[in-house]
């Protein structure tokens, strides 16, 4: 199986499978990683996703140049989820936590990208080889990577092909933490455990409105938000906001001690 989906309560851990080719995006490993997203994104029981690779070598390494060689770059740059990892990975309603256990590259990196938030494990790097590749990004690293670690180092990486380590892609606000390797995936299983304790339709319509507002000019972006919060708050009653506070605040008592 090039995908594997291990499921622990509300949380689902789907592996990329094929550690010996450095987890390379194969046209069939994306036709499998498309429809482990539908069915996690469909199992009501599952409210939370941490994305991996298998081994410790690599996340993964992108697209898989020795079958491209054969098979040529449009099938990559179909806009079918099947085909697109990126699009399979975004079309889910549910947080996709990425746990980077080693290289994230090219493709690979676009595919880190997709995910709601980044976990990286001290061995893991990332690269943009694009450029000395000769080939473009289709699945919007070109875009997204500026509009999180800022222009100029996001043409650093770009323009020069040089990888990141972890600790640097941390300070960058590129990833959310660093950990040993031993400890990525627990940790990426207990902040997927945490999410999974709130309301499903809340986070779903929250991530929603986060990722749609990001999208955006902040002017329509705020817009936006006073849009949703207007029509969702009236339909909230006083007396669901008081249990849910007695609930928040009993859960910060049990954190904090």
């Amino acid at each position: 199986m090039l995908i594997t989906i291990e499921r622990d309560g509300p949380v689902a851990v789907v592996t990329m499978n094929r550690p010996e080719a450095m987890n390379a995006l194969s046209s069939a490993l994306r036709e499998e990683l498309a429809r482990a997203m539908v069915e996690v994104n469909a199992d009501d029981a599952i409210r939370a996703v941490v994305l991996t690779g298998a081994g410790t070598r690599a996340f993964t390494a992108g697209l898989d140049l020795k079958e491209l060689g054969t098979q040529g770059l449009g099938a990559a740059n179909a806009e079918a989820p099947a085909a697109n990892p990126v699009k399979a990975i975004e079309q889910c309603r549910k947080p996709v936590i990425g746990a980077i256990n080693g290289v994230a590259i090219t493709g690979g990196f676009e595919v880190a990208l997709a995910c709601d938030i980044l976990i990286a494990s001290e061995n893991a790097r990332f690269a943009d080889t694009h450029a000395r590749v000769g080939i473009m990004p289709g699945w919007g690293l070109s875009q997204k990577l500026s509009r999180l670690i800022g222009i100029s180092r996001a043409k650093e990486l770009s323009l020069s092909g040089n990888f990141l380590d972890a600790q640097t892609a941390c300070a960058w606000g590129l990833v959310n933490r660093v950990v040993p390797a031993d400890e990525l995936l627990p940790a990426a299983k207990k902040l997927a455990a945490d999410i999974a304790t709130a309301d499903p339709a809340m986070v779903g319509a929250y991530k929603a409105l986060i990722d749609d507002g990001f999208a955006l000019p902040f002017g329509e972006a705020m817009a936006l938000e006073h849009r949703t919060s207007s029509a969702r708050n009236a339909q909230v009653s006083g007396d669901e906001v008081e249990e849910r506070r007695r609930a928040v605040m009993e859960r910060g008592r049990s954190q904090a001690g």
